[in-house]
């Protein structure tokens, strides 16, 4: 049964081509650099129309198809850097409300405007997050805060704007939450949890690329 939960919302639509910048010294190529958009974009299996990664290893693709960003945390992060902080600030294609790294879970369905997407993974945090803010730490307070946001994979294509609704398909019946998983990503091989991995593997929604390397460690 769908869920309509006022409570979720779009704050803002983002895309972005890549860009080269210079970081300590060095060019570098990177799609963090978007800006917010007004009007209907497509949302393909891969990305939404209009945007792009710089690198194409580590960003993009099925599991990285739209980055989801929280706008109750930008308070927190104006508070620390003093700087401020103007959607998208994490390079995120979706600056949503309600939608908490501690209470959504992998595989969680979304109707979002025309489109069907599910919660494949969190957002780790890279450098290219200390490139755009100036901030050489800010991927390590990232972590320490949980607030990273996340990825989801587009099970429809469709079309969505800004005042599209977002309405909760399903609840993953795994019920591990984006925070759980990346706090297992941060400790690291020899820290992780064994038993909190295993159980983070028998959910079948997880991305890919994580089962690769919580399985790498099991082994």
């Amino acid at each position: 049964m769908n869920q309509v939960d006022t409570a979720y919302r779009i704050v803002s639509v983002n895309v972005g081509k890549p860009i080269t910048v210079e970081y300590m010294g060095k060019p570098l190529t990177t799609g963090i650099h978007k800006r917010p958009i007004e009007g209907e974009v497509f949302v393909g299996r891969t990305q939404m129309d209009g945007d792009g990664q710089g690198d194409m290893i580590n960003h993009g693709g099925p599991d990285k198809a739209v980055c989801v960003y929280p706008v109750e945390h930008y308070a927190y992060w104006e508070r620390e850097l003093g700087i401020p902080m103007e959607c998208p600030a994490f390079g995120e294609n979706l600056t949503v409300s309600g939608l908490l790294e501690e209470e959504v879970c992998i595989g969680d369905m979304f109707e979002i405007g025309g489109t069907v997407m599910q919660v494949a993974q969190p957002r780790f945090p890279c450098f290219k997050i200390a490139s755009k803010h100036g901030v050489t730490d800010f991927p390590a307070r990232v972590l320490n805060t949980g607030y990273s946001g996340f990825y989801l994979r587009v099970l429809q294509e469709g079309v969505l704007d800004r005042q599209s609704s977002i309405v909760k398909r399903e609840s993953s019946p795994g019920g591990v939450t984006v925070a759980a998983v990346l706090r297992q990503l941060a400790l690291g091989r020899k820290r992780a949890d064994r038993e909190e991995i295993a159980r983070m593997l028998e959910v079948e929604a997880l991305a890919s690329n994580v089962k690769e390397q919580f399985s790498n460690w099991l082994a």
